[in-house]
Parts: structure tokens; sequence; C-alpha cells
């Protein structure tokens, strides 16, 4: 805590001033251009990884990059977020953004670690989809592979729940949404892009 206290009085002393402007501009609105929805991974910066300055992304983040399958009665959190993002903020753009080396991914594979974890190995079934897939396509790959394949399933797993959300059909019908789906490299900066023509991910450009 000492540290991040001391990371408070820098960023009152050093940061807040240089970019004063900035914040008073977005203190009583807010008009970010895409819904960012990523693991809650430490490792992942948003911000920083789109180049997005405060009031630019509107971020939910959760174990694995999921998006519940929309339902009316629980697992309101992340819904609730995509709700408000897509018809209340009217963002043009939802990017679903996995990486690489996840623990809910390694979860996923090793579902034994969740044992005495049954809130995360409750999530995770949202995820289930996506490792059929891969124990059906890919159940000769070798351990790291698997990691990635499922990865990057996971990511278009979760881009097809999202048009379970009426909020987002509705903003797709009226062609005002688009949906990406990202993979980020994280020793290394890559990050893959999913191309709806071609069904595979690509190198970002």
């Amino acid at each position: 805590m000492d540290e991040i206290r001391a990371g408070v009085r820098r960023f009152q002393k050093e940061i807040f001033p240089r970019r004063r402007h900035l914040y008073e501009g977005v203190a009583t609105t807010q008009s970010p251009r895409a819904l960012f929805l990523t693991c809650g991974d430490s490792r992942i910066d948003p911000e920083l990884l789109t180049g997005s300055g405060p009031g630019e992304i509107f971020v939910e983040r959760n174990p694995g990059n999921i998006v519940p399958i929309y339902d009316e009665c629980s697992r309101v959190g992340v819904s609730a977020s995509i709700e408000y993002a897509v018809a209340v903020l009217q963002v043009p753009h939802i990017i679903v953004c996995g990486h690489s080396n996840c623990g809910a991914m390694k979860a996923l594979l090793h579902p034994e670690t969740l044992a005495t974890h049954s809130a995360v190995r409750q999530w995770l079934s949202f995820a289930e989809p996506a490792l059929d897939i891969l124990d059906r396509d890919h159940r000769d790959a070798t351990d790291d592979a698997r990691l990635a394949l499922l990865t990057k399933l996971n990511v278009v797993q979760q881009m097809k729940h999202l048009e379970s959300h009426p909020a987002v059909v509705e903003r797709l019908l009226q062609r005002r949404l688009t949906i990406d789906g990202w993979v980020y490299e994280i020793h290394t900066g890559k990050v893959e892009s999913f191309n709806l023509t071609t069904g595979r991910f690509e190198a970002f450009s």
C-alpha cells in the first residue's frame, strides 16, 4: 500500500498538473470511442496499449475476457457494462482482447486447478465452447500450442456471445457498431486481429 499511495502522490504532484486541461475537459461527460473488453490480468494496460487517454475508451475487465450470454436474471455485471457502453454512451466499436499466457485459459485447460475456486470455475463455463472446439480439432497439439489456440478460440466465442445482448443486436442491425477480436502477446507487444472474412487472426496493421 505504501507504494500505491506513493504513486497517487506522484500523480497528484507531477502528472495531473501537466494534464489538468484534459481532466477538466472530461470531468462532467465522456464520449469513448470504443468498449475495450479484456482480461483482468495485471500485465495488460488497455490505455497504454491503445494509446488512449482519459475518456477515450470504456474498459471492462474480468478473468478470461469473457462475455456472459445475456440473461436478465443473473450475471448482470459485465452485461451492465456492455449495455451502458453501447446503449447509453453509444460507442461505435467493441474490442474483445485476449492475451498470451492467460491464467484463465490455463485453468480452463486444467480444471483440476479450480477444485477450490468455485466462482472462477462457474465463470469460465462461458469459455467452455471454445475448449470443446479445441478438443475436437487440436487434441494432439502441444500444451503451449493448445494454450495459444484456446486463447484465440475464446476471443471468437466471446465475440459471438456479444450478439446475445439486445443493445448490441440493435446497434449491429443499425450498422452503427463493429466488433473486433484481438490477441495481445505480452512479451513481444504483438497484436493480432481476427479477420471475419478469412476466419483467422492476422498481424495487426
